[in-house]
Protein backbone atom coordinates (compact mmCIF):
# COMPACT_ATOMS: atom_id res chain seq x y z
CA UNK A 1 0.00 0.00 0.00
CA UNK A 2 1.14 3.24 -0.60
CA UNK A 3 2.16 5.86 1.97
CA UNK A 4 -0.07 8.42 0.58
CA UNK A 5 -2.42 10.20 2.69
CA UNK A 6 -5.92 9.89 2.55
CA UNK A 7 -8.77 13.09 2.91
CA UNK A 8 -11.09 12.20 5.32
CA UNK A 9 -13.50 13.94 7.51
CA UNK A 10 -13.95 13.80 11.13
CA UNK A 11 -17.19 11.65 11.18
CA UNK A 12 -15.68 9.80 8.40
CA UNK A 13 -12.55 8.85 10.77
CA UNK A 14 -14.88 8.18 13.54
CA UNK A 15 -16.68 5.16 11.98
CA UNK A 16 -13.29 4.20 10.87
CA UNK A 17 -12.11 3.93 14.81
CA UNK A 18 -15.27 2.81 15.42
CA UNK A 19 -14.76 -0.28 13.19
CA UNK A 20 -11.62 -1.10 14.41
CA UNK A 21 -12.36 -1.27 17.93
CA UNK A 22 -15.31 -3.39 17.08
CA UNK A 23 -13.05 -5.99 15.49
CA UNK A 24 -10.70 -5.85 17.69
CA UNK A 25 -12.75 -6.04 20.83
CA UNK A 26 -15.85 -8.24 19.69
CA UNK A 27 -14.95 -10.04 16.63
CA UNK A 28 -11.43 -11.16 17.56
CA UNK A 29 -12.68 -12.64 20.69
CA UNK A 30 -15.48 -14.49 19.38
CA UNK A 31 -13.31 -16.23 16.73
CA UNK A 32 -10.15 -16.77 19.38
CA UNK A 33 -13.20 -18.81 20.91
CA UNK A 34 -14.20 -20.67 18.17
CA UNK A 35 -11.16 -21.83 17.55
CA UNK A 36 -10.79 -23.34 20.89
CA UNK A 37 -14.25 -25.00 20.13
CA UNK A 38 -13.38 -26.92 17.75
CA UNK A 39 -9.83 -27.28 18.61
CA UNK A 40 -11.40 -29.06 21.51
CA UNK A 41 -13.39 -31.75 19.22
CA UNK A 42 -9.69 -33.51 18.40
CA UNK A 43 -7.93 -34.18 15.32
CA UNK A 44 -7.53 -31.05 13.57
CA UNK A 45 -6.30 -32.59 10.44
CA UNK A 46 -9.95 -33.48 9.42
CA UNK A 47 -11.70 -30.55 11.50
CA UNK A 48 -13.43 -28.17 9.25
CA UNK A 49 -14.97 -25.81 11.82
CA UNK A 50 -11.14 -25.43 13.42
CA UNK A 51 -9.95 -24.67 9.05
CA UNK A 52 -12.97 -22.40 9.30
CA UNK A 53 -12.35 -20.89 11.81
CA UNK A 54 -8.61 -20.18 11.15
CA UNK A 55 -9.70 -18.96 7.96
CA UNK A 56 -12.13 -16.51 9.44
CA UNK A 57 -9.35 -15.31 11.61
CA UNK A 58 -6.90 -14.55 8.77
CA UNK A 59 -9.36 -12.48 6.77
CA UNK A 60 -10.26 -10.27 10.39
CA UNK A 61 -6.66 -9.60 10.72
CA UNK A 62 -6.46 -8.39 7.07
CA UNK A 63 -9.42 -6.28 7.87
CA UNK A 64 -8.01 -5.34 10.66
CA UNK A 65 -4.77 -3.70 9.14
CA UNK A 66 -6.38 -2.82 6.59
CA UNK A 67 -8.10 -0.77 8.72
CA UNK A 68 -5.08 0.45 11.01
CA UNK A 69 -3.47 1.78 7.74
CA UNK A 70 -6.95 3.79 6.81
CA UNK A 71 -6.43 5.23 9.82
CA UNK A 72 -2.86 5.72 10.66
CA UNK A 73 -2.52 7.63 6.72
CA UNK A 74 -5.66 9.70 7.44
CA UNK A 75 -5.91 13.19 6.27
CA UNK A 76 -8.91 14.81 8.36
CA UNK A 77 -10.42 17.73 6.73
CA UNK A 78 -11.86 20.23 9.09
CA UNK A 79 -15.12 20.72 6.80
CA UNK A 80 -16.58 23.80 8.93
CA UNK A 81 -13.23 25.59 8.63
CA UNK A 82 -14.42 25.88 4.66
CA UNK A 83 -16.41 28.64 3.76
CA UNK A 84 -18.20 30.25 0.42
CA UNK A 85 -19.62 29.06 -2.61
CA UNK A 86 -16.59 27.42 -4.27
CA UNK A 87 -16.83 23.44 -4.73
CA UNK A 88 -13.84 21.78 -2.49
CA UNK A 89 -13.22 18.38 0.04
CA UNK A 90 -16.19 18.24 1.83
CA UNK A 91 -18.68 20.33 0.27
CA UNK A 92 -22.57 19.18 0.15
CA UNK A 93 -23.49 20.12 -3.34
CA UNK A 94 -27.07 20.93 -4.70
CA UNK A 95 -27.28 20.02 -8.53
CA UNK A 96 -30.01 21.20 -10.78
CA UNK A 97 -30.10 18.74 -13.93
CA UNK A 98 -30.02 21.15 -17.12
CA UNK A 99 -32.36 18.75 -18.88
CA UNK A 100 -34.65 17.96 -16.27
CA UNK A 101 -34.59 20.30 -13.70
CA UNK A 102 -34.67 17.86 -11.27
CA UNK A 103 -31.78 18.50 -8.25
CA UNK A 104 -29.51 16.09 -6.59
CA UNK A 105 -27.36 16.66 -3.82
CA UNK A 106 -23.91 14.88 -2.68
CA UNK A 107 -21.24 15.68 -0.32
CA UNK A 108 -17.85 15.19 -1.59
CA UNK A 109 -16.00 12.98 0.62
CA UNK A 110 -12.89 10.71 0.82
CA UNK A 111 -12.72 7.37 -0.99
CA UNK A 112 -13.36 5.44 2.01
CA UNK A 113 -16.55 7.30 3.03
CA UNK A 114 -17.97 7.35 -0.49
CA UNK A 115 -21.66 5.74 -0.11
CA UNK A 116 -23.72 6.50 -3.21
CA UNK A 117 -27.13 5.35 -0.91
CA UNK A 118 -26.22 8.18 1.55
CA UNK A 119 -25.27 11.29 -1.33
CA UNK A 120 -21.67 10.89 -0.69
CA UNK A 121 -19.29 10.69 -3.56
CA UNK A 122 -15.74 9.94 -3.86
CA UNK A 123 -13.20 12.70 -4.57
CA UNK A 124 -12.08 11.15 -7.38
CA UNK A 125 -15.13 10.02 -8.69
CA UNK A 126 -16.36 11.89 -12.25
CA UNK A 127 -18.89 14.06 -10.87
CA UNK A 128 -16.43 15.47 -8.07
CA UNK A 129 -13.93 15.97 -10.39
CA UNK A 130 -15.90 17.78 -12.47
CA UNK A 131 -17.35 20.25 -10.05
CA UNK A 132 -14.14 20.81 -7.71
CA UNK A 133 -12.92 24.52 -8.01
CA UNK A 134 -16.54 25.41 -9.54
CA UNK A 135 -18.68 27.92 -7.72
CA UNK A 136 -22.41 28.22 -7.54
CA UNK A 137 -24.34 28.99 -10.93
CA UNK A 138 -21.80 27.36 -13.09
CA UNK A 139 -22.47 24.83 -15.13
CA UNK A 140 -20.60 21.48 -15.51
CA UNK A 141 -20.80 18.79 -17.95
CA UNK A 142 -20.25 15.15 -16.33
CA UNK A 143 -19.39 11.67 -18.74
CA UNK A 144 -21.73 8.89 -17.14
CA UNK A 145 -22.02 5.82 -18.77
CA UNK A 146 -25.70 6.88 -19.06
CA UNK A 147 -23.62 9.42 -21.59
CA UNK A 148 -22.81 13.29 -20.85
CA UNK A 149 -25.24 15.20 -18.48
CA UNK A 150 -25.42 18.92 -17.53
CA UNK A 151 -25.93 20.44 -14.36
CA UNK A 152 -26.03 23.90 -12.97
CA UNK A 153 -24.32 24.15 -9.11
CA UNK A 154 -27.54 25.33 -7.16
CA UNK A 155 -25.88 25.37 -3.92
CA UNK A 156 -22.60 24.52 -1.77
CA UNK A 157 -22.83 24.46 1.65
CA UNK A 158 -20.44 23.24 4.30
CA UNK A 159 -22.11 21.44 6.80
CA UNK A 160 -20.31 19.00 9.34
CA UNK A 161 -21.74 15.60 10.40
CA UNK A 162 -22.36 15.75 14.05
CA UNK A 163 -20.04 13.90 15.83
CA UNK A 164 -20.83 12.74 19.08
CA UNK A 165 -18.08 14.29 22.19
CA UNK A 166 -17.65 10.49 23.24
CA UNK A 167 -16.45 9.81 19.86
CA UNK A 168 -14.03 12.56 18.74
CA UNK A 169 -11.28 11.73 16.49
CA UNK A 170 -8.22 12.15 19.09
CA UNK A 171 -4.70 12.21 17.76
CA UNK A 172 -3.89 8.69 18.19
Amino acid sequence: MADARMPITKAGLVRLKDELKRLKYAERPKIVKEIAEARSHGDLSENAEYHAAKEKQSHLEGRIAQVEDWIARAEVIDVSRHKGDRVVFGATVTLADADSGDEVRYRIVGELEADLKRARISVTSPIARALIGKTEGDVVKVRSPGGEREYEISLVEFIEEEVPASEEPSGE
